[in-house]
């Protein structure tokens, strides 16, 4: 996605009924700025979270993620899990309905949670994990398998993993307020895992 692409986006975003709370953990934060740096963000965005430590994602799914069966043999579901990405949209979404009370405006919870390139080493793939979960009940969960250049330095290769998150973040939101939106050039960066449609095997509804 282009600069100008993303701002085009963001302006739809913010022109659009529907807001959202978004939490976001180990990447794609610059989709925070990004939502920010349009005019019009109060029209979209209710509150960003950034739980990063375990004890916040723990506080904020109320069920403290497991060990990440990629990075330990055996164990349950993990921090970058749909699992864990569904929990953070739905805690989100609850925290959009509580911000605006008995008010019909369409709120939703929007979620990532990521694993990106790192110096230490990790069997797992690189990846990240987005959900999102509206008022209405519908719902989806995915993941996104992240390209790595192995003779790129780890702190240039990280910036760009955060910023093809942060685009499928934006594209998360789109989704889940119902804009449409186009697919552009940025996705060929990704190689996307498990992501039918609203109705596909992955929705996700209560």
């Amino acid at each position: 996605m282009t600069p100008e692409e993303r701002r085009a986006l963001v302006g739809s975003l913010h022109a659009s009924p529907g807001r959202i709370v978004l939490a976001v953990t180990g990447g794609g934060a610059a989709a925070l700025t990004d939502l920010l740096g349009v005019p019009g963000a109060s029209r979209t965005v209710l509150e960003m979270i950034v739980p990063y430590a375990g004890e916040a994602l723990a506080a904020l799914t109320a069920e403290t993620p497991g060990p990440d069966p990629e990075l330990t043999p055996g164990g349950g579901p993990g921090a970058v899990s749909e699992a864990t990405a569904t929990l953070m949209a739905r805690a989100a979404l609850r925290r959009a309905r509580r911000y605006v009370g008995g008010s019909r405006e369409p709120v939703a919870g929007v979620a990532v949670t990521a694993a990106l390139v790192t110096d230490r080493e990790r069997r797992g793939a690189d990846r990240a994990c987005l959900a999102w979960k509206r008022g209405d009940g519908a719902g989806r969960a995915w993941t996104v398998v992240l390209d790595k250049a192995m003779s790129d330095e780890a702190q240039a290769m990280r910036l760009r993993q955060d910023r093809s998150v942060a685009d499928q973040v934006l594209r998360a939101i789109a989704e889940a307020i119902g804009l449409p939106h186009r697919r552009s050039g940025a996705q060929n960066a990704l190689s996307q895992r498990n992501a039918p449609g609203p109705g596909g095997r992955n929705g996700v509804r209560d």
